[in-house]
């Protein structure tokens, strides 16, 4: 688990550290794939926060931070949990596409992370998860652009993926939407068993495992 005393950062802060990373890791590793496209929505939550588009820019910045930095704390340290393993065992793997690793690295950041970030935020901010709930859904707005851009920068033309493509059907098996509302769900259970710290664990293990495991099969090497 990441400490919450670790949470000193700004978004500003979070960005750099993402940036740093691009520049680090070869364009076509697996890993580099998803944190482009998640410094390109972290790098846009900053500028709505500095264009005033958020009321509460204090709870969404803080739920933005502490969201980034349960994948940064992945990404640099290496401590790795299930919900992330099958991305980094597999990002030189030459049989998977770049949409792929895109996809795996969200559904382990939004489906496993999203959840602990909110119980993070209510914890740092003295606040209970229905306080946070408008800043997370303007949030999630902008996560939902993660769609968008993939489709724009990693899919394949339409003369390539065709109905038969096995793409096609593992792409269409996940839904960014579907692991938000679940992300909001887990983080209220586990806000709720906050004072049962076993059934707190035991749940957040099981939604980890579970994640690892939408992972792996996300990551399917596929013909080219």
């Amino acid at each position: 688990m990441v400490r919450l005393e670790q949470y000193t950062t700004s978004v500003d802060t979070v960005v750099s550290r993402m940036r740093a990373l691009d520049e680090a890791w070869p364009e076509h590793d697996g890993v580099a794939v998803f944190n482009r496209v998640y410094l390109a929505v972290t790098e846009e939550v900053d500028r709505r926060l500095d264009a005033g588009d958020f009321p509460d820019a204090r709870a969404a910045s803080t739920l933005d931070v502490r969201f980034a930095e349960r994948y940064l704390s992945v990404a640099e340290e290496g401590s790795r949990p299930a919900c992330w393993r099958p991305l980094f065992q597999f990002r030189r793997h030459p049989g998977v596409r770049p949409v792929q690793f895109a996809l795996a690295g969200i559904n382990a950041h939004i489906g496993h992370d999203l959840a602990l970030a909110v119980v993070d935020a209510c914890r740092t901010l003295g606040c209970e998860p229905g306080d946070l709930e408008d800043e997370f859904d303007r949030v999630g707005i902008v996560l939902l652009s993660l769609e968008e851009r993939i489709r724009e920068d990693l899919m394949p033309g339409p003369d390539l993926l065709q109905v038969a493509d096995p793409l096609t059907h593992l792409l269409g098996a996940w839904s960014l939407e579907r692991a938000r509302e679940a992300a909001w769900s887990a983080g209220r259970a586990l806000w709720a068993l906050r004072e049962l710290p076993d059934l707190a664990d035991e749940f957040a293990g099981r939604l980890d495992a579970a994640v690892g495991f939408a992972g792996r099969i996300l990551l399917t090497p596929l013909p080219g």
